[in-house]
Formats: C-alpha cells, structure tokens, sequence
C-alpha cells in the first residue's frame, strides 16, 4: 500500500501539505481534488521521486512500477503505434538484447526467448492497435510519425503509451483534457479493467465519479480520504460543512437563491428529455450549495441589455478554411441552424468533426464559403474559444486588463466585480504570467462577460478549471438569461446548463432530439454500423474462396453454430440478468424522478426526506450506468463472436 506519515510539502513559501497523513490501498482507484496550486501535480512528482518531502514520509512498495503520462513528447519521426509499443520499456529492452545477441549463444537466445513470450511481445502490435483505436485514432494512422499529429492528438498518443506499460501504480493528472466523449467513455471501461492501484486527478466530475471509488481532497493543507465516488464526497463534504456551520449564514443565502431560480426553471420547463435532466441536476445544485458559497467563488454573469429573436441564423451555410493556394476546404456543409433567444444548446461530436469550426462561424471568426449567416441587429456575442488564454496580456494585471475595457468605472466596482472571479486582495494586481491555467481562464471569462453578451459561444470553457470554479460556473450558465451554445466534454457543465443538441458529424450539424445518455447510445450504434460497415468492405475485397463441397459446408455451418451457441450461452445469461436489474433499477428511478419534479418536494418541512432521496437518486443513476456500461461490453462481445 502507499502510505503517508507526518507529510509536509512546500512549494516556495507556500505550504501545501502539513503533516498529512493517508494510505492508498492495492487496487483502489482514487480521484485526486483540491483548488488550483493546492498541490495536486507536486503530489504526483513526490510519488515519481522527482522531488523530496520536506519532511515526514512517503512509502511506496519496493516492487511497484509506476506509469504516467508524459509531458513532453520526444521521437516525433517514430510511427504512432511503435511510439505507444515504447511504453513497455521493458519488453523493448528484452527486444534490444535479442537482437544483439549472437546467435551461437543458444543457451542466451533460448532465456531471452522465454522471456519475450512472458512479456507478451508477439501481442504487443494489437495491444497497442486496441489502445489507438479506443482513444480515436483511425487503422490509417497508426503507422503515421508522431510529429504528423497536432498536440492535443500527440497528448492521445503519450496516454496510450501510459497505458500500454505494465505497472502497478497508474499516475493520470487530466487525461480527459484532450479526449472526447467517445474517447472518455472508452478509457473509463479501461480503467474500470485494470488490475493495479489507479491515482487520477480530474476536473471532470463526473469522470472522476464514474471511475474513483475513493477521493483524497486537499483541505486545509490536509490530505482528507473519503469513501466512493465524486459525488459521494460532495454529499459527505457538504454534510461536514453544514454539521460544523461553516459560514452558515452566507450558505443559507446562497442555498436560497438557487432554490428560487430552480423554481422558477421548473415552473417553465418543458417534459423533453434535456430539460427533465436539467432539472434534476439544477435540484443537486440545492443541496451542494454550502461548498460553491465556502469556495469564495461566486460568477454572476451580468444581464443583457436586449435579447432579440432569433439572434442567429445559419442559412444552407458551407464553412471551413481558406487554403494558402487560394482555394478553400470545407470542413461543414448546407447548415440550416437557427440560435433563438434564451436558447441553451449543447454541441455534441467526436474531436475534428468540426465543432470548433461551426463555433467559429457563427462567431464570425471564419468566413462563410456559402449560403447565408445573418445576424439580428442587437445581437452581442460573448466568445470563449480553446486560445482564449493566448490572447492575455501576461505583463499586465486583472485589474488592469478590465479597465481598458471600462476606463470609467470606479476601481472598487471593478474589483468587486473580479472578486466574484477569485481575484481578490493582491491578486488583482499580481501579473497574470505566473498564474495557473484555471487563474487565467477565470480572468479571460470575466472579461468576456462583462460586456453583457445576449449570445454566449463557448468552446471548451471548463478545460483548466478546478472543481470549485466549475460548479460556480455551472450555476453561473444556469442563471444566465441569454442564450448559450456549449463546446465541452464537461458531461455536468453540460446536463446542467443546456437543454438542447445539436450533432457535428460527417460534415453537418444536425438537431439532436435526446440526452446524453441517448448521445452514448447513438455513438454506439455509430460505431457498431461503421465496424460492420469495414468488414463486409473487407469482405468484398477479398478474393473469391475455392469452392467447398455444398455437404461439407453445411456440416461446418452446423459446427460453427453449435460453437457460437455454447460460446454465447453464459454471455446471454448475464445480459438477461443484467437487463432485469437495470429495468428495476429504471423504475425505482421514474419513481424519484416523479419525487423530484414535484415543486412541493422543495418545501422547507422536505429538507430531510430531499437529502434522503437526492442521495439515492445519485447511487442508483451510478448503478443504471454501471448496469448500462456492462450492457453495452456484452453485446461488443456477442458482436465479436458474430464477427469471428
């Protein structure tokens, strides 16, 4: 086990441990939280031995092997697949021996053999195809240099070689950043596979809650150890904060406020799918009030002046890049799109799809290559995109930054205002170049907001902030009275804020009439028809078998369907076991939900009864989507039986 006496960490003056103690056992997955430079990446160098405590100890098993997702990526003319095969250092060194020794060392060659075949090295190839493939990558590129990948798909590459090197202690500090939600899903059902002991820091909830069965949180310079997933801790924090009246006050306001917005949200909701998800998780938002009010960020984002309808309108529109040759490569084509106002629309769709690039155009950012964008007048965008933080000043303060844009607003309005971001006291006038990321994208969204946009067009706005900063921003979004179009992998950021999708695939942007939930189902689908799809391609290209004798065949027919019955025998029993639990499982659910839904639920005299239910309304969705995600690994198993 990993075991922490007496723990103190320091980085510069700042003490981010103080004598803290935890223990880790084998096995466990545990999710890593605590605010921006809380210390959470200098844990991870400790645990590496790229650092020292400053005092106290630190044990690892002697015999442990450590795999991390590096940093910097280096052999950029080395093809993908051996890059990520490079993981396995081991069997790469056992592979160089090999191949130096002499063959007239017979006795070496035949160890050295041995050895291989323990390592898995003739596996080794398809190890790693199975790695590229879950995390996106195409059969076209895995031979493909390093260096012919953008950084965010380099990133892919250094995780898959992460993954691919034997270890029994897993370092991941935010590998979701650059994955999508069909990457996402894919590297939760790897982690809920693997064997060893799993350290994940996220900013992704619900990430971390579907893959963390324990959290440690920084607090206080503390290392606090809770049971279950994210949103166990949440409850189990909150609970602490509310039993210990931690400014009691403040939260009760805070708790109010939320209350009456998400009674005014459901007087008004409709009965679609999104909005009845909204719903509930705008009622989670309640009873997790007391952590965003201790957290001392509030985000309020001001009203808009105007609010016309509709704002935007996308009219059989092409869109894409102008190539340096003059011509043009369409990236989107003939969307026929209209952004309403007080619209809440996510924006759903594999990384390079094209999601940024339709959030670009109606931004204004890209040029039209054909058919019509037309713009209401009155109509103000608010637009945060993946560059954001490029475009600060870093020599220049927060304070600063927002008095070029409001020169004649007093200077104690302006603070205040940059208070609600986490800038407060010195920080105002601290220049941004040593800030974190999560510092930065606060400042970069205050600044955008401040202008009162009635159009928010957002790409990813979530990527760099801490837990605290995200769910004030959710509840920021939630209250937000214009219009929304939301780019994340934020699965909370997203359930809370929208109501709606729209779809980016295969060159068109399309209305997406369900949750997220259905989105999981429609990728699957997608991914079984194109799988399908590639082998009658594979099929048809072969060439024509030699012609088998008509007895002979039926005979091998009739043995290979015999085969595949005892094959899927135990499998259809599990999943007929499995849809029985997730059918109880989704009643139990639909009778909540009917709880939740119903405004006297709400009432003061309920609070009790309300935590009762919220609690296990969070442990059964966990169960169905454990239920769901065993599902779904069974039919691929079944697929893949048909396949053979």
């Amino acid at each position: 086990m990993i075991r922490a006496t007496g723990l103190t960490l320091r980085r510069g003056t700042k003490v981010l441990l103080d004598e803290a103690e935890f223990v880790v056992n084998p096995g466990e997955r545990v999710g890593i939280v605590g605010k921006n430079g809380a210390g959470k990446s200098t844990l991870f160098s400790l645990l590496q031995g790229k650092l020292d405590a400053d005092a106290g100890s630190l044990l690892i098993p002697a015999g442990w092997r450590i795999a991390s997702v590096e940093q910097e990526i280096s052999h950029n003319d080395m093809p993908a697949r051996e890059f990520v095969i490079d993981g396995d250092t081991h069997l790469r060194a056992l592979q160089a021996e090999r191949a130096a020794t002499p063959d007239s060392d017979g006795h070496r060659i035949a160890e050295l053999e041995s050895a291989l075949v323990e390592a898995d090295a003739w596996s080794a190839p398809s190890r790693a195809e199975q790695l590229l493939a879950g995390l996106g990558f195409a059969p076209a590129q895995w031979m493909n240099p390093v260096k012919s990948f953008s950084g965010g798909w380099q990133m892919r590459l250094a995780l898959a070689r992460a993954l691919m090197a034997p270890s029994e202690l897993l370092l991941l500090d935010e590998p979701t950043n650059h994955l999508d939600l069909d990457a996402m899903l894919w590297l939760e059902r790897w982690l809920g596979a693997y064997q060893g002991t799993v350290l994940l820091i996220s900013h992704d909830t619900e990430f971390l809650d579907a893959v963390a069965k324990a959290i440690l949180h920084f607090d206080q310079a503390k290392l606090l150890r809770y049971k279950g997933g994210y949103e166990d801790f949440l409850t189990q924090r909150a609970e602490r904060l509310r039993q210990t009246r931690l400014a009691w006050d403040r939260q009760t306001r805070e708790a109010a406020r939320l209350q009456g917005f998400i009674d005014r949200f459901k007087a008004k909701a409709t009965k679609a799918k999104q909005a009845q998800s909204r719903v509930k998780a705008l009622a989670r938002m309640e009873v997790l009030a007391p952590l965003q009010a201790e957290s001392g960020i509030d985000i309020r984002i001001p009203e808009p002046t105007s609010m016309p309808d509709p704002l935007l309108v996308l009219d059989k529109v092409s869109t894409g890049y102008q190539n340096e040759d003059g011509g043009s490569r369409r990236i989107l084509s003939d969307v026929q799109l209209m952004v309403r106002g007080g619209a809440r629309i996510g924006v759903l769709g594999v990384n390079g799809a094209g999601k940024s690039t339709l959030i670009k155009t109606l931004a204004d950012e890209l040029p039209v290559l054909a058919g019509e964008r037309r713009a209401s007048k009155g109509l103000e965008i608010g637009y945060f995109a993946q560059h954001q933080l490029d475009m600060l000043d870093p020599e220049s303060t927060p304070l600063q930054h927002l008095l070029r844009l409001a020169p004649q607003v007093r200077e104690q309005e302006l603070r205040n205002y940059l208070g609600g971001f986490g800038f407060s006291g010195d920080t105002v006038n601290s220049p941004i170049a040593p800030m974190s990321g999560g510092e930065k994208a606060r400042l970069a969204l205050s600044l955008i907001v401040w202008q009162k946009p009635n159009l928010l067009l957002l790409d990813e706005p979530s990527n760099h902030l801490d837990v605290d900063t995200r769910e004030a921003l959710a509840t920021a979004l939630a209250e937000f009275a214009g219009s929304v179009l939301l780019v994340s992998h934020d699965r909370h950021l997203l359930r809370t804020t929208v109501d709606s999708f729209w779809i980016v695939a295969d060159g068109a942007v399309q209305e997406f009439d369900g949750d997220l939930e259905d989105y999981r189902d429609w990728l699957a689908e997608r991914s079984a028809t194109a799988r399908a799809e590639a082998r009658s391609d594979a099929q048809a290209a072969a060439p024509e078998s030699a012609t088998v004798d008509r007895k002979t065949q039926r005979r091998q027919e009739a043995e290979e369907r015999q085969r595949l019955a005892i094959l899927r025998k135990p499998l259809d029993a599990r999943l007929k076991k499995i849809e029985t639990d997730m059918e109880a499982a989704g009643k139990r659910l639909q009778a909540l939900d009917a709880l939740i839904a119903d405004a006297e639920f709400y009432s003061d005299a309920r609070r009790e009864e309300r935590l009762k239910v919220l609690e296990e309304h969070g442990e059964l969705s966990k169960r169905h989507g454990l239920l769901e995600e065993q599902w779904l690994e069974i039919q691929e198993e079944l697929e893949a039986l048909s396949a053979d």
